[in-house]
Parts: structure tokens; C-alpha cells; sequence
């Protein structure tokens, strides 16, 4: 597919058929996720892909902080995607200290890049995502099992899409953009 035309038509799918995603699928689209650009190419971006049920049923009640539009994505969801990051690398040109004034900010930059990389790869290959941010981190890494190092940066629901939602309005070039 076209990148631009991938860009454009790319949209958060909230309905999605009652069948979960191979794994194999699943190891080909973080395959290409893994592409995503990352400070000194640390890559610190993690994938944590959850088809199990009951796990699912878990982030929905405790993990969304009872985010309506949230927990019903994830009432039907049958695959979630916990995206991480390890913590203390992006930014940093040695071990200690950082030189950028984002300090750690820029891991979550890092975790945007890798985000939209998933979902942009999962829609090449014909599966819907939906990102969600109203999300409790520390509860959903206590779900999982994340590794100490590593905090959630985002939960992305992904699917067989059974709805094709219609492009939504875009501003103005003019209106986001200036020239100096």
C-alpha cells in the first residue's frame, strides 16, 4: 500500500468481529513496528499483546478508569495491545544525565513513534486499532507484568474490523502551519 494513501485512510476502528488476530499476524505487524524511529535507536518501545479473555475483561474494569467509550471498545475487544516503553534511556547521550530539555518526556515522543508505526503497519495488513490514553499505567503493568523498567505508554485495541469508519475532517493546511 501507498504511504500517503496508507496515512489518509487509516482510522480508529471501535468494532471489531468476533475472532481473535493470529499470532503469526501479530508477529509480522511488531515486526514492522520495530522500524519506528527511537532516540540513539535505543528502542525502547515494548509489545505486549493480550488475547485472553479474562486478561481483557481485567484492563476494561480496573485498568481504563472506568472511561466509558473505553470500556466498551474493550467489551468485545479480542486483542489488546499493551504498548510500553523502557524508561531512563531516550534522551540521554550517556547513562546519567539528559540532554534534551524534554528530559524523560522524549520516551513517551519515542512511544508516539512506535504507536503510530502498529497501527499504521496493522492497517496494511487489514487490522483495525483503536489507541486509547484515558488509561491507569501503573494498574494496567500490574495486569500484565511488565518488567519494572518498562511503563505503559498506551493501550491499542486491534481486531478484524467489522465497521469501516468514515474520514473525518481535517484543518486547513494554512490553519496548523506557518513558514518563517
Amino acid at each position: 500500500m501507498d504511504a500517503i494513501k496508507m496515512i489518509e485512510e487509516r482510522r480508529s476502528v471501535r468494532k471489531f468481529k468476533d475472532m481473535k488476530v493470529d499470532r503469526e499476524l501479530m508477529k509480522e505487524i511488531i515486526s514492522v513496528s520495530r522500524y519506528a524511529p527511537s532516540w540513539g535507536n535505543f528502542q525502547v518501545a515494548r509489545y505486549t499483546c493480550v488475547d485472553d479473555e479474562a486478561t481483557i475483561k481485567r484492563l476494561s474494569t480496573e485498568g481504563v478508569n472506568g472511561f466509558v467509550y473505553n470500556v466498551d471498545t474493550l467489551k468485545n475487544a479480542k486483542g489488546v495491545l499493551v504498548l510500553s516503553y523502557v524508561k531512563g534511556k531516550s534522551g540521554k547521550l550517556d547513562k546519567d544525565e539528559y540532554v534534551t530539555s524534554k528530559d524523560q518526556d522524549w520516551e513517551v515522543f519515542d512511544a508516539g513513534l512506535a504507536c503510530q508505526t502498529f497501527c499504521l503497519a496493522a492497517h496494511e495488513k487489514g487490522i483495525g486499532t483503536t489507541i486509547m490514553g484515558v488509561i491507569d499505567d501503573e494498574k494496567i503493568s500490574e495486569i500484565v507484568s511488565l518488567p519494572e523498567e518498562e511503563t505503559v505508554a498506551a493501550l491499542i485495541v486491534y481486531g478484524h474490523p467489522d465497521e469501516s469508519p468514515v474520514k473525518t475532517p481535517r484543518m486547513a493546511v494554512e490553519e496548523i502551519s506557518r513558514f518563517i
